[in-house]
């Protein structure tokens, strides 16, 4: 089984002193592409302007500029724990216990427009980019898509698909894969997305999963299963939604 979630614009900074090992990240068959990549943000970050520009930030948020510039010697501390904001405030993944953190170290891994797939353990230096930013030279969409579709269509289980549809254009999930849509229904009984508490929805969802530690799920009917013992309204979806007729959606009902 295999939780895959979105990354975060916003990161912890600081971390241990150990700097980037790109051989030590998980799913080793991307290696190509981050040896590549990373590289080349460094070299983006230099010319200050140019990567305001291409990583489409504003005066506020200049100084990011510089964990690009330094990605490959400052410090780095797990992917979990890395990444803030909205989704991953409610995981709290610095409060969960041993035991937790190992579960989410064999069964999640975060989307990164950087790194491709990194597990939830991995260390990573704070840095700053997109789905949608321009690397002068690259493509994004060009370079990951298919290496991340290969190495996802490889894994053995289960996977259970929390990304944003941006990410999820960026490397598309097998057939028999879960794509999970938050939803809230409205005076009238209409079923409608949901953007800021999709993400908590999300974290919530997460934390419960790695704090109850169940089973590897085999199929749909015990994931759905399980999200109701724990207290989540989690049904069937669109049988052929905008991720595709082998993708099942299901909808998460918001608190």
């Amino acid at each position: 089984m295999l939780v895959l979630l979105p990354p975060s614009e916003t990161k912890r900074v600081g971390g241990e002193p150990s700097s980037l090992r790109l051989d030590r990240l998980s799913f080793p068959t991307l290696g190509a592409v981050r040896a590549d990549l990373v590289p080349a943000v460094v070299e983006l970050a230099s010319d200050h302007d140019a990567a305001m520009r291409a990583l489409k930030l504003g005066p506020r948020s200049a100084a990011e500029v510089e964990h690009d510039r330094l990605l490959e010697s400052s410090p780095t501390m797990a992917a979990i724990d890395r990444y803030t904001g909205v989704l991953y405030d409610a995981l709290d993944a610095p409060s969960l216990d041993a035991d937790a953190r190992a579960y989410a170290g064999r069964h999640v891994a975060v989307h990164s427009a950087l790194f491709g797939l990194v597990g939830a353990l991995d260390p990573i230096p704070a840095y700053r980019l997109s789905h949608d930013s321009r690397v002068p030279g690259r493509r994004l969409k060009a370079l990951w898509r298919a290496p991340i579709a290969e190495t996802l269509a490889a894994h053995d289980g289960l996977i259970i698909d929390l990304r944003s549809e941006g990410y999820a254009e960026l490397g598309p999930a097998p057939a028999g894969s879960i794509f999970v849509r938050v939803v809230a229904v409205d005076g009238t009984g209409r079923r409608r997305a949901l953007n800021h508490f999709n993400k908590r929805a999300k974290g919530e969802f997460t934390r419960e999963l790695l704090r109850s530690r169940p089973a590897p799920f085999a199929d749909l009917d015990a994931l759905l299963a399980w999200a109701g013992s724990a207290g989540f309204e989690l049904s069937l979806g669109a049988a052929s939604g905008p991720m595709g007729p082998a993708i099942r959606e299901v909808e998460l009902l918001a608190a």
